[in-house]
């Protein structure tokens, strides 16, 4: 079932029985293309190659491949360990993979799995949309919306709600190096749902917040450890960093699913790197000089007193 919230309609994954189509959000903006997954392999290297991302949709899109080797009689310990070694960050993961492995019907399992995070975002949307004043410019960075979750969104959910309550000027949107999953895909969403905003580099975001253009930070999270300490895209630190300084609110939305009490603190979440390609290249052309390397953490870490609250499917949790 595809999401419909303002009148925009984002489905990025649709199980079909046998199979998981997938819309392959490397090729967005410029074209919205479904891969087809058969096999559980299939839906780990649609998460490894970046063509399904987002922590909740990851979750999501695993449970469904692991179904898969359900559907198809594969085996399931060897889908299991394929689809966990796929991104080892976000516990979605984990937590929708282990649901589904353990239950009597796992297509059921995936399929309530899904459905849950749609309840999940809507919660949040509405509860987060609380701590946006009338007027703001609510900056959020990388991609928090439908294309992560499955459902309405996280962060990108409680501005898009917000702004159908008349409470939000402009959303500001960092390009999100180096998949730019801010310039291109927040971007994408914003655009469908009629939400005025403009995109700007990553190292503009401290600039806006010293001249008062930025009443909030808003942005979601793979990882919240037990004592709350956050891992989220590349880039979050330096958010929250300059937020401290300009006095700005800088807000956490994340489902319950993305919690992960059995991990202490931020400095025991595995950071996956990435193939510095990514970082040494752009638009499939290099860029950096040859014999040059690089190093590219796809993720970091911000600590709890640097977070003003977190919006859960819950409510509002103080940090």
């Amino acid at each position: 079932m595809p999401v419909i919230y303002l009148g925009v309609e984002v489905e990025p994954v649709h199980w079909n029985g046998g199979n998981l189509s997938v819309l392959d959000q490397r090729k967005l903006p410029d074209y919205e293309e479904y891969l087809v997954a058969t096999t559980p392999a299939d839906v780990a290297s649609a998460i490894r190659q970046m063509a399904v991302r987002g922590a909740p949709l990851i979750g999501i899109a695993g449970a469904y491949g692991l179904a898969l080797a359900h559907v198809h009689g594969l085996d399931g310990k060897e889908a299991l360990a394929n689809l966990l070694s796929s991104r080892p960050t976000a516990v979605n993961l984990a937590t929708a993979l282990y649901r589904v492995a353990d239950a009597p019907d796992p297509v059921a399992e995936a399929v309530s799995i899904h459905e849950e995070e749609r309840e999940r975002c809507l919660a949040m949307a509405r509860a987060g949309s609380k701590l946006i004043k009338p007027g703001s410019g609510v900056m959020t960075y990388c991609n928090t919306g439908a294309l992560a979750t499955g459902g309405v969104g996280t962060a990108l959910g409680v501005i898009i709600e917000a702004f159908r309550q008349g409470k939000v000027r402009e959303a500001w949107v960092p390009e999100t190096r180096p998949w730019l999953q801010g310039a291109r895909l927040s971007s994408w969403e914003l655009c469908r749902a009629g939400v005025p905003h403009r995109v700007i580099t990553d190292n503009s975001a401290a600039y806006l917040m010293s001249k008062g253009m930025v009443d909030c930070v808003m942005v979601g999270a793979d990882r919240v450890a037990r004592n709350h300490d956050l891992a989220n895209k590349i880039g979050t630190l330096g958010l929250a960093l300059a937020a401290r300084h300009f006095r700005v609110p800088f807000y956490v939305v994340a489902p319950t699913t993305s919690f992960d009490p059995e991990t202490p603190t931020g400095s025991e979440i595995t950071i996956e790197e990435r193939d510095p390609g990514e970082v040494l290249g752009f638009g499939g052309r290099r860029v950096a000089p040859e014999g040059v390397s690089a190093l590219n953490y796809a993720f970091d870490v911000t600590p709890a007193g640097f977070i003003t609250a977190f919006v859960t499917e819950e409510g509002i949790l103080e940090a």
